[in-house]
C-alpha cells in the first residue's frame, strides 16, 4: 500500500501546490506562463526533483556523474565535457564527498523563450529583428550541475557543437540575467575555437549557452575577394601616401598653406594605418607571442583613431575657412593641431592598453582547414563600440555638417556665375571639388554603418574599395590643390607683369 502511495505522489507531485518540488523534465513546461521564462527555468532546474520521467523526453537529458572529466554526448549534435573543478564545486554545494554522484541536467530550449523579458521594454525585445545575429539551429543549451551555481572556473567546461559547417562567423555566448530581470547574450567567460569542423565553447560557468552567428558576414568566396581588394588597395595607398609625403618634404622650404599641411598629416596617418593593417594580417597567420599580437592590435587601433582624428581636423579647418573667414589667426595653430591629431589617439590606446583590451580576434572561418582566421585587434566589444563606432559617428556628424555648409556655399557661387558662359564648366569643377572633400572628410567611412540588411554585401564591397584606395584619392586631391596653387601664382605673376608693362608704356607716351 505504501508503494502505491509513493507511485501516486511521483505522478502528481508537480500539481499538488505551486511551491512543491517538481520533476526537472517538467520545469520548462511549468515556466511557460511565467513573466521571465529564463529566470524561472534557471531557478527551477536548481531545485527540481531528479525523478526519471516515465517516457523519454526529446529535449531533456539527465545523467548522474561521479568521475572526473565526465563527458555527455546528447546525440543531438552537442557534446558536454565537465571539468573536475566544476564537479568538485557542485559536490561541495551539496555537502558530499569525492564519491558523491551529481545530477547533470541538459535541456534544449527554443530561442523564442529568450526574446521575452520581464523588463519595461519587453515589447521591444519581442521583435525578432531586434538583433543583427541569429542562433545556430535556433536552439539554446541549458546546462546545470547540482543545486549550487558554478562559476569562475579555472578549468572551464567545454560545449562542442558537432559538424556545424557554418559559413557564418560563430561566437559562443550565454544568457546573462541582470538584477532587474533583463537578459542579453554575452561572451564574458566564454572562448570560441574550431576543432576539426566542430565549434568548441570553453566557458568558466554553467548557464544557458548558444552559438551566435551573424548572417551579415559574407560567404568565404566573397571574403577572399574582399581580402584581395584590401591587400591591393592598401599596398597602393602606402605607395601614393608615401609619395605625397616625399613631395611635401621636398617643397618644405617653400611657404606651405595650413590646408596642405593637414592633408599631409592625414596621408601620414593613412600610410601608417595601411602598413599596420598588412602587418597585423600577416603576423596573425604566424605563431607570434601574445605580447606581439597585443602590440600589433594597439598599433592598428592607434593608426585608425589617428586617421579619424585628422579627418575631424580637416572638417574643423574647413569650418574656419568658410564660416569664420576673418579673424581666424590662432597662435601656433599647426602645433596645436598636431598635438590633438596625434595626442588623442595616443591617450586612448594607453588607457585601452592598461585594461588589456588587445589580442587575437577571430573574424572568419577558413572552410578548407576549418580554422579561424584571426586579426590582432581590440578584443573587448565595449571598447570597440566606444572608441571606434562611437568616435567615428561623432566625427562623421561634424564633417557632414561641414559638407552641407560647403554645398550651400557652392550653390551660392554657382548662382552668381550664371551670367558667365562657362557656368557648366564651373559646375563640373564644383562637383569634382565636392568629391574630393568627401574623401578627405571621411565620408566613405560612414558606409561602415550601412553594412547591414539586404544591401549589406554591396555596401561591404563599396566600403572596402573606397577605404582601401583612400590613400590614392587623398594623393589626387593633394595634387589638384598643388597644381591649382601654382596656376593661381602664375596668373597672378602674369597680371603683375602686364600691369607693370602698361604703366611703363604710359609713362613713355606722356613724355
Amino acid at each position: 500500500m505504501r508503494g502505491l502511495h509513493c507511485l501516486v505522489l511521483w505522478i502528481f507531485s508537480y500539481t499538488i501546490q505551486p511551491g512543491a518540488c517538481i520533476p526537472c523534465h517538467l520545469v520548462s513546461k511549468e515556466c511557460m506562463e511565467h513573466s521571465n521564462i529564463p529566470r524561472c527555468i534557471e531557478s527551477g532546474m536548481r531545485n527540481c526533483s531528479s525523478i526519471t520521467p516515465r517516457f523519454k523526453t526529446p529535449n531533456y537529458i539527465s545523467k548522474q556523474i561521479s568521475s572526473a572529466e565526465a563527458t555527455l554526448d546528447t546525440e543531438k549534435g552537442f557534446i558536454i565535457h565537465i571539468s573536475d573543478e566544476a564537479l568538485q564545486r557542485s559536490r561541495n554545494g551539496q555537502g558530499g564527498n569525492n564519491d558523491t554522484e551529481v545530477n547533470l541536467i541538459v535541456s534544449l530550449l527554443n530561442e523564442t523563450i529568450f526574446r521575452v523579458s520581464s523588463s519595461s521594454d519587453s515589447k521591444k525585445r519581442n521583435d525578432p529583428n531586434e538583433s543583427e545575429a541569429i542562433l545556430h539551429g535556433q536552439r539554446v543549451l541549458g546546462v546545470w550541475l547540482g543545486v549550487k551555481e558554478v562559476h569562475n572556473l579555472s578549468q572551464p567546461i567545454q560545449l562542442i557543437f558537432k559538424n556545424s559547417s557554418l559559413n557564418e562567423r560563430g561566437i559562443c555566448v550565454f544568457w546573462h540575467l541582470d538584477e532587474n530581470g533583463r537578459g542579453n547574450w554575452s561572451t564574458d567567460g566564454c572562448k570560441t575555437s574550431i576543432d576539426d569542423g566542430d565549434i568548441v565553447c570553453s566557458c568558466n560557468h554553467l548557464s544557458f549557452f548558444a552559438l551566435l552567428i551573424s548572417p551579415q558576414v559574407p560567404e568565404e568566396s566573397h571574403i577572399v575577394h574582399l581580402n584581395y581588394i584590401s591587400y591591393v588597395g592598401s599596398a597602393l595607398s602606402i605607395a601614393f601616401t608615401g609619395l605625397m609625403i616625399v613631395m611635401f618634404l621636398c617643397q618644405r622650404k617653400k611657404q606651405c598653406e595650413h590646408s596642405v599641411f593637414i592633408h599631409v598629416q592625414l596621408s601620414g596617418s593613412l600610410f601608417l594605418l595601411h602598413i599596420s593593417f598588412l602587418c597585423s594580417v600577416w603576423f596573425s597567420g604566424q605563431r607570434v607571442p601574445d605580447s606581439a599580437c597585443e602590440a600589433l592590435g594597439l598599433l592598428l587601433h592607434w593608426c585608425l583613431l589617428a586617421t579619424f582624428t585628422w579627418t575631424a581636423i580637416e572638417g574643423f579647418n574647413l569650418y574656419l575657412l568658410l564660416v569664420r573667414v576673418f579673424n581666424i589667426y590662432i597662435k601656433r595653430y599647426l602645433l596645436k593641431l598636431s598635438l590633438v591629431g596625434w595626442g588623442v589617439p595616443t591617450l586612448t590606446v594607453m588607457i585601452c592598453g592598461v585594461t588589456k583590451a588587445y589580442g587575437e580576434n577571430p573574424f572568419y572561418k577558413d572552410k578548407e582547414n576549418s580554422t579561424d582566421k584571426h586579426l590582432c585587434w581590440v578584443t573587448s566589444q565595449t571598447v570597440s563600440y566606444i572608441t571606434v563606432n562611437g568616435y567615428l559617428g561623432l566625427v562623421l556628424l561634424f564633417n557632414m555638417a561641414m559638407l552641407v555648409v560647403v554645398m550651400v556655399k557652392m550653390r551660392q557661387l554657382r548662382s552668381q556665375a550664371l551670367q558667365f558662359k562657362d557656368h557648366q564648366r564651373r559646375a563640373w569643377k564644383d562637383w569634382v571639388s565636392l568629391l574630393g572633400l568627401c574623401c578627405v572628410l571621411g565620408v566613405p567611412w560612414g558606409l561602415a554603418f550601412s553594412t547591414h540588411g539586404p544591401m549589406s554585401l554591396p555596401s561591404v564591397y563599396i566600403f572596402t574599395i573606397l577605404n582601401s584606395f583612400q590613400g590614392i584619392f587623398v594623393f589626387l586631391w593633394f595634387l589638384t590643390l598643388t597644381c591649382q596653387t601654382r596656376k593661381e601664382k602664375q596668373i597672378s605673376s602674369k597680371g603683375t607683369i602686364q600691369v607693370s608693362f602698361q604703366s611703363n608704356e604710359d609713362y613713355v607716351t606722356t613724355r
